[in-house]
């Protein structure tokens, strides 16, 4: 059971979208890791044997929720011969031995972990290599050691050839096969379910190949109604229109990239029938495409062909955070880290780049990240926000984020259910951070 204890002098981040800012609070955090009361520090009464932590001058904000990640690697630059499609299979088989998922298990502990240091109190895993990341999670919400809440999706569903496919997917190639592979992540207990709507960029086989459709409408729709009877979300790649409207209309609850949106596909996101609660989210990723497309190649090491793709990607993703703005479509936040040049440790960077490159206000951008993606996810009534009843899924800062968002990278605590992290620290690789900070 966490300790309970109370913030006091706190300028509490609501994360709403105005941006609002409320000075001189006292959180009151209870036994049972939920926030008991939020006020004005001479109207809040603390408990007799609460800890009492002084944090005038500091910042309180809703713990991030990373709707995107991945946890598989380090967002260092991936070898060849992970994204090569003639040693997929080898790479596969090895990922899925005894051996490889004891390798993967500790890799996405440790990821899983600096994500909560970073300030993410919440993850949705959107493709593993097979189901590690759903033992982590059973592993943190048995107590056996303090990490963040996490929807783990086990492997993403895909077709033969297709994106992901069979390094970090399972594999189908009709209706009943898609089915059949979305009862087995359902099985294995997985709390997301990822599907492979398009290619993507680091798979590549062409120009213009990521955002090619791949998996059909039909294929899609019987994921969907299978999980969405499961009471699961599913996610969708999608880095093309057409992609994007196939996996609406098969009822996806979340379009994950993104590319331009044409009005009838703004209208799917708010209006989507066999979506779980009727409409649909997008969850853009710029950190996945941005330093691929920037960065010199002699750097990222990218061929010509995923240079030229990542280009065009973050061309249509920035259009589509464009058209879903002035479109009121929902809009959440993802790192897609593990990717090369996503760390763990810089989910900040995204939200910087939501506001830079996407347009957001910080206030739009920080909210993105809470309240919105704890609701895109169903879990509004658990965490992301700072009011009684919720979770204690907390950051304090020395600074402003509405400000800049490097204020969330030395944060002064983390606070996930109820447990205070004093002084988290992650490790960090200079070298690339300062290739990121050069864009």
């Amino acid at each position: 059971m966490p300790q309970p204890f109370a913030l006091t002098g706190a300028t509490v981040v609501t994360g709403d979208t105005q941006g609002t800012l409320l000075p001189g609070r006292t959180v009151v955090v209870g036994p049972d890791g939920r926030i008991e009361a939020v006020g004005a520090a001479a109207d809040t009464h603390v408990p007799p044997g609460y800890r009492q932590l002084d944090v005038t001058g500091h910042y309180v904000t809703p713990g991030l929720i990373n709707a995107h990640a991945h946890l598989f690697a380090d967002g260092l630059p991936l070898p060849p011969l992970l994204v090569n499609e003639r040693t997929s299979n080898l790479v596969a088989a090895a990922g899925r031995s005894a051996l490889g998922q004891l390798i993967f298990r500790k890799r996405a502990k440790d990821n899983a972990l600096t994500q909560l240091h970073s300030g993410v109190t919440t993850l949705r895993s959107v493709g593993d290599v097979a189901y590690e990341v759903v033992r982590v999670a059973g592993e943190i919400d048995r107590g056996k050691y303090h990490g963040p809440r996490i929807l783990a999706s086990g492997p993403l569903l895909a077709v033969t050839g297709g994106h992901g496919a069979p390094q970090v997917a399972l594999v189908s190639d009709s209706p009943w096969d898609a089915r059949r592979n979305t009862r087995i992540n359902l099985r294995r207990g997985v709390k997301a379910i990822k599907i492979a709507a398009t290619a993507g960029v680091t798979d590549a086989r062409a120009i213009g190949y990521a955002g090619r459709p791949e998996m059909t409408e039909e294929e899609m729709t019987a994921i969907c109604e299978e999980a969405h009877t499961a009471g699961i979300r599913v996610a969708a790649h999608a880095q093309s229109t057409a992609g994007i409207l196939a996996s609406l209309r098969a009822g996806v609850d979340t379009i994950e990239h993104g590319a331009r949106l044409t009005p009838e596909v703004v209208e799917l996101f708010h209006h989507n029938p066999r979506s779980l609660t009727g409409s649909s989210a997008l969850i853009p990723t710029i950190q996945a495409c941005l330093p691929l497309a920037r960065l010199p190649q002699s750097a990222t090491k990218a061929d010509d062909i995923v240079r030229a793709n990542a280009e065009l990607v973050l061309e249509g993703m920035l259009q589509g955070i464009r058209d879903a703005r002035e479109g009121g479509v929902t809009l959440g936040m993802g790192t897609d880290s593990a990717v090369t040049y996503a760390t763990h440790y810089n989910v900040w960077r995204e939200l910087d780049m939501l506001v830079r490159y996407g347009g957001l206000t910080p206030a739009e951008a920080l909210a993105a990240a809470t309240g919105t993606n704890a609701a895109i996810l169903g879990l509004d009534a658990e965490t992301g926000s700072v009011e009684v009843g919720r979770s204690a899924d907390l950051v304090v800062l020395d600074g402003n984020p509405l400000d800049g968002f490097r204020a969330f990278v030395d944060p002064v605590m983390v606070i996930a259910r109820g447990t205070v992290i004093d002084h988290p620290t992650v490790e960090r690789r200079p070298d690339l951070d300062a290739q990121l900070d050069s864009l």
